[in-house]
């Protein structure tokens, strides 16, 4: 019997019941070896030769891992079939050295889709395991440890910050940099003006966009004033120009561009898209079988196999017709990307969205319709606008009309559900006609700040900065915001004051290591590890000689900043009130503390129909938090400390109302 491990349980299962009685599956729950954290500086690695790292096995996959030997040894052979990306590579790379297996011969699977097909081109095309891919991601892990456990000790001996990292501190500046430009932004008021063209039919609307040649998208009161004057009842069309443009549809969904299509489709945090596409990918029970309806979801590339590019192809000329079959993305050669992945699409697409509906749940059901559609619409031919511009003169004064007109709906077939499409009449007008002013409106505007970053922007700008990769984005933005250096006012991302004094700490003293341009040549150095053009030990050596002394000078230059007052005293001892953070985010506790505990209760503001409290007959009832649950207390607290079961309270407002 063949022995094939996988990493997670839900995979174990649906390969498992494809593969048959000739092949036990066990699911090893990810890495079953970590570094030790014993050693210089509880690295776990051994600086003075040649960065050698210490494994130990993980104490909740030890009875695991002692199964798999026993398993093993017994085997006619091991298959690791671990996911097919650098972290999969190294796991499968630590369960062969745990277990004693041969590195040269033994069989590496990479299942790119978990399918009939996928399983058996997997069977039939084994590799080995790349050793390469293993030492680029050991230099990444060694590299996170060092700068991890290095950086976190001294800002949080510093300036109370829980962690520091490689790709999360150069990720937490793009945030704090635009804080910074909302911060420094400065509002300016100015005006608009469109003029009524009423001799058109329908009436319609056609902006002031130059004055004299000049820009006039944004006008002061003065020249507003002056348009107002000067304007005629009458205009000459002097220009129309009429082109139809193809739009075409964007690429097959690359992990960053999936998460960032989930948010603004349907809310979804990155972490929540991710785990969705997982389930999609390890399989979903279909009548009598588990099946996976998806490729690998960690990816940054948008080939397509070409047996999938013709099913597909046919799936459209057959919903369609002929005329809506397109051609499919080319990957460039100068991407960055693996080159075995594929775009994450459909496994099969006569798996419709309609026909699985009745096995995925809600959220499911959105994003395999939302993968689906996409991959279709970036095989099909464009859509088509039918674009009119039409320039009005009076004097000095340019006003213009435009008009957009769908005359082929193209990819937008499938796609145009999830878009804004307007579509007008084409404009009916003719150069060298004149036109009738009915009226000036004018608009007061002001100028608005950059937005801050929702999480998918966020996964966008470390893209395009080279931050991180596939596999990291949704770690990276889950630690920004449990290290509480984050928080999410809206869905968009504010740095706290803790994420914007960490920041300064790190570009005071690291700058190179929070530069984008920095992380991402690392990100380079540590592909061209994979690629076998640099060896390991160089990087580690280059980085860490410089890296050090930074640490050196820091620890004896950064001087130690307590936590941030809040300008009230404890009611219990009398000493400043300090912000902390914990598990539930910021609050306010006594700076005392170990020798006085006081945390100050989180009220909610008091509502205007909040009733009196029955004590003190002063204070007003208000919802407050504590670790056992929510409570209405009184708003006067501490000097009236009465406290009323929330249950209670809402029983009894029911039982007035009826």
């Amino acid at each position: 019997m063949k022995l094939v491990i996988v990493e997670s349980p839900t995979k174990r299962k649906t390969i498992g019941r494809y593969l048959g009685k000739d092949y036990r599956v066990f699911a090893s729950f990810g890495h079953v070896r970590d570094l030790a954290k014993t050693g210089e500086h509880n690295l776990g690695i051994d600086l003075e030769h040649d960065f050698t790292p210490q494994y130990e096995v993980s104490p909740r996959r030890e009875k695991l891992l002692a199964t798999l030997k026993k398993y093993a040894a017994d085997a006619e052979e091991v298959l690791l079939a671990t996911d097919p990306d650098r972290e999969g590579e190294a796991i499968s790379w630590h369960l062969a050295d745990a277990l004693g297996l041969d590195l040269q011969t033994t069989k590496r699977l990479s299942f790119h889709e978990i399918t009939p097909y996928g399983i058996r081109d997997a069977l039939e095309h084994p590799a080995t395991l790349d050793m390469p891919l293993v030492y680029s991601q050991e230099a990444r892990r060694l590299l996170d440890r060092i700068i991890g456990f290095r950086l976190s000790n001294l800002l949080r001996d510093k300036i109370r910050s829980q962690s520091a990292g490689r790709v999360q501190s150069a990720a937490l500046k793009i945030l704090v940099d635009r804080e910074r430009e909302i911060q420094a932004f400065v509002v300016q008021e100015y005006f608009t003006a469109t003029a009524l063209v009423a001799s058109l039919t329908p009436e319609i609307k056609a902006p002031l966009v130059r004055i004299a040649g000049e820009d006039a998208s944004k006008l002061t009161q003065e020249q507003v004033d002056a348009v107002a004057a000067s304007l005629q009842d009458r205009a000459l069309v002097t220009k129309v120009q009429i082109e139809e443009k193809p739009h075409y549809a964007r690429p097959p969904f690359t992990t960053s561009t999936l998460q960032q299509e989930a948010y603004y489709k349907f809310g979804f945090s990155i972490k929540k898209t991710m785990k969705i596409a997982q389930e999609l990918y390890e399989g979903v029970e279909l009548e009598k079988k588990a099946q996976g309806l998806i490729t690998y979801m960690r990816t940054d590339s948008i080939r397509l196999s070409p047996m999938f590019i013709n099913q597909a192809k046919e799936q459209i000329r057959s919903d369609h017709g002929e005329d809506y079959v397109g051609t499919a993305y080319r990957q460039k050669e100068s991407d960055k990307v693996q080159d075995a992945h594929e775009a994450i699409r459909p496994v099969d697409v006569t798996l419709t969205p309609k026909s699985l509906k009745k096995y995925l749940s809600a959220d499911q059901t959105k994003l395999y319709e939302l993968i689906y559609a996409r991959t279709l619409a970036s095989m099909m031919k464009p859509r088509v606008m039918k674009e009119t511009l039409a320039v009005l003169e009076q004097n000095d004064l340019e006003f213009e009309i435009t008009t957009k007109e769908m005359l082929v709906d193209g990819y937008s077939k499938v796609y145009g559900v999830y878009e804004k499409l307007e579509s007008e009449p084409s404009l009916i007008i003719q150069e060298g006609q004149s036109v009738a002013i009915q009226d000036l409106i004018v608009e007061a505007k002001q100028t608005k700040p950059p937005y801050r970053l929702t999480e998918g922007e966020l996964v966008k700008a470390m893209e395009a900065a080279g931050i991180g990769r596939p596999s990291t984005y949704v770690a990276t933005v889950d630690t920004l915001k449990t290290r509480h250096y984050v928080e999410t006012i809206k869905g968009r991302m504010k740095p706290t004051e803790q994420g914007m004094l960490t920041t300064e700490k790190l570009e005071a003293y690291f700058a190179e290591l929070v530069d984008a341009k920095y992380t991402a040549e690392m990100e380079l150095q540590l592909d061209q590890i994979a690629e076998g053009k640099l060896q390991k030990l160089e990087l580690l050596q280059s980085f860490y000689q410089q890296f050090e002394k930074d640490v050196e000078h820091a620890s004896t230059h950064m001087e130690k900043v307590g936590p941030l007052e809040t300008g009230e005293s404890c009611p219990q001892c009398g000493k400043p009130l300090v912000y902390r953070y914990g598990k539930f985010g910021k609050f306010a506790a006594c700076s005392g503390y170990p020798e006085c505990a006081y945390i100050k209760p989180k009220v909610d503001p008091t509502p205007e129909n909040a009733k009196t409290c029955p004590r003190c007959n002063q204070g007003k009832l208000v919802i407050r938090r504590s670790r056992y649950g929510n409570f209405l207390g009184c708003d006067r607290y501490p000097d009236c400390d009465y406290t009323e079961r929330l249950k209670k309270a809402t029983k009894k407002a029911k039982e007035e109302s009826q």
